[in-house]
């Protein structure tokens, strides 16, 4: 049987594993934490651990925050060693991040921020994400701040088919 620490390990290994998508830190952490899967500084510790150790690695890259992913030889180990895991905790989080992946996606691949300009008008600034580069970044500038509350608060539930249509117009 293995100690609390390396389970820790395991579950975060189990859960990005599940991802199947390379994570920021701050959304494993949140994921993670919010489900009681473990605490936020148990946690912490494990990801810092299996970032030292090479079990996972940062995929993204130079200027991009870090993602991390499974290496290849944490998902065989964790083949071997996933059962100590307990099982109903096992389902819980395969059936979460099932139900879950675009939200979890989304919190790290869709960024929106507004600032206010001299002027008085608002700048909204609202980017998709990838592991690798900026796909889209769009700077609009808002006669109010209730304008750009409103497009900072929506970005995530609009942002994938607003690329689409950009791309399918600009392309014809």
């Amino acid at each position: 049987m293995l100690d609390e620490a390396n389970v820790n390990k395991l579950i975060l290994l189990y859960a990005l594993d599940k991802m199947e998508v390379a994570l920021q830190e701050s959304v494993i952490l949140d994921m993670v934490t919010e489900n009681n899967w473990l605490g936020y500084m148990d946690c912490k510790v494990a990801l810092c651990d299996l970032i030292k150790n090479n079990l996972i690695t940062n995929v993204a890259t130079k200027g991009c925050n870090p993602r991390y992913a499974i290496t290849t030889d944490s998902r065989e180990g964790l083949n071997h060693y996933f059962v100590n895991i307990p099982s109903s905790l096992r389902e819980n989080i395969a059936e979460v991040i099932k139900l879950n992946k675009l939200k979890y996606r989304k919190k790290q691949d869709y960024f929106s921020d507004y600032f206010k300009n001299t002027d008085g008008t608002y700048t909204v600034v609202l980017k998709i994400e990838s592991a690798t580069t900026t796909l889209m970044e769009l700077k609009l500038v808002v006669q109010n701040r209730n304008k750009a509350k409103w497009l900072f608060k929506n970005w995530s539930d609009k942002a994938s088919s607003i690329y689409e249509f950009m791309l399918e117009n600009l392309i014809d």
